[in-house]
């Protein structure tokens, strides 16, 4: 997530014709190699409203059952993405525990390898932990925190829980944004370079990165072990693999390539009308592409306009912050909607995933009551 809104990579599925909702691959990498063995599914609980989502524990242990491999929290300036997973996850004994995301200015890296440090303990190395900077209207406005120069704020962030994780020796860290111990004039010359007290369940707890922009991408491939892109679209899985690429050079790894996960999905809505179907989407569109952030401080709308739909994002913009929500959703085409959505009918859907499978995502992230987790399944992994 940038700024609040859906858990980044939910892939949703919904059948218009009947009301309220209902494989392997082995995709080529950036360097012609194969990104992960196997196709994985996992299972988004998705953002809170005023309360926990319902039927999540319910959906949670379904999924479960069914093999996915992994679930997933979200924050954004309301629940918390640890606490949930800590309590559904005592429910469960297999899945991996995912953060989708943890907000960088909530924690500070100290407090972020605390917790993770913490639930890999109780679930015994099952946590992955996602990451990202959000964006400067919630973190600015929710958090108090300045927003500049969120990628080497990253870069640092990442390194320091990185090396709290390992305990290798006590941390120092004096970079642009964190200082440990603490030196600047304003403290008491007190600080001490530390070790946490808990020795880690597993030296090395695997690291994602929520990212949009081609170079936060390529940061996500070059120093963590995954990506949790939003709004992804195969017909710009070139321009990934190249971000993608750019990072696995740098980061002078030939052998990350085959372990390295991007962790998607894409919202199903299932009916025989296609248009009623893009009708289901296009309102959350709307407000990601017009109204999530601050004009000229979207995250979303730049995607959208990579992908060529810059005239329609402006539109959409201007309408949705003069206050027209219905107009700018309608103002979505139906081309725009199947760029990053399956909707209409089931034939259809399956036809089109193929299209998907070819990409360089590597685990699908699904959400829904758990009546549709068997469906998911058998829509994606066959």
């Amino acid at each position: 997530m940038v700024a609040g809104g859906r858990p980044r990579g939910a892939l949703t599925a919904v059948d218009a014709s009947s009301g309220p909702p209902e494989s392997t691959l082995t995709p080529t990498g950036p360097y012609g190699a194969r990104m992960t063995k196997e196709l994985k599914l996992g299972y988004n609980t998705g953002y809170w409203g005023s309360g926990p989502p319902a039927g999540a524990l319910d959906a949670i242990r379904q999924a479960e059952r069914l093999g996915y491999t992994s679930v997933w929290t979200a924050e954004a300036y309301g629940s918390d993405a640890i606490t949930p997973l800590a309590w559904w996850g005592a429910h469960t004994s297999t899945v991996q525990l995912g953060t989708g995301i943890i907000q960088m200015s909530a924690r500070t890296p100290a407090a972020t390898a605390m917790a993770a440090m913490t639930l890999d303990h109780l679930s015994e190395g099952r946590v992955i932990l996602g990451l990202g900077a959000s964006g400067p209207q919630v973190v600015e406005g929710w958090y108090g925190q300045a927003y500049g120069k969120p990628l080497a704020r990253t870069r640092e962030y990442v390194d320091i829980v990185r090396r709290i994780v390992r305990r290798e020796q006590p941390v120092e860290a004096h970079g642009e944004f964190y200082d440990l111990p603490y030196s600047k004039p304003d403290g008491r010359g007190l600080g001490k370079a530390l070790k946490s007290t808990i020795h880690p369940y597993r030296t090395e707890i695997p690291i994602y990165l929520g990212a949009e922009g081609p170079k936060n991408v390529a940061l996500a491939a070059e120093i963590c072990d995954g990506w949790l892109p939003l709004f992804f679209s195969p017909s710009d899985d070139a321009h990934y693999r190249r971000c993608l690429a750019e990072g696995f050079g740098a980061a002078g790894d030939p052998g990350k390539v085959e372990r390295f996960d991007v962790a998607s999905g894409v919202q199903i809505i299932i009916g025989d009308d296609v248009e009623r179907c893009a009708d289901m989407i296009r309102p959350f569109l709307a407000l990601y592409a017009g109204g999530m952030g601050a004009r000229g401080a979207n995250f979303h709308f730049e995607v959208f306009a990579r992908m060529g739909y810059e005239d329609v994002a402006v539109r959409v913009q201007d309408l949705y912050l003069a206050g027209k929500k219905a107009e700018a959703a309608a103002a979505i085409p139906l081309e725009m909607v199947e760029d990053v959505a399956l909707v209409g009918p089931i034939d259809k859907i399956r036809a089109e995933l193929d299209r998907w499978r070819e990409t360089c995502i590597t685990t699908f992230l699904v959400s829904g009551p758990p009546q549709v987790l068997p469906r998911y399944a058998e829509l994606v992994l066959g």
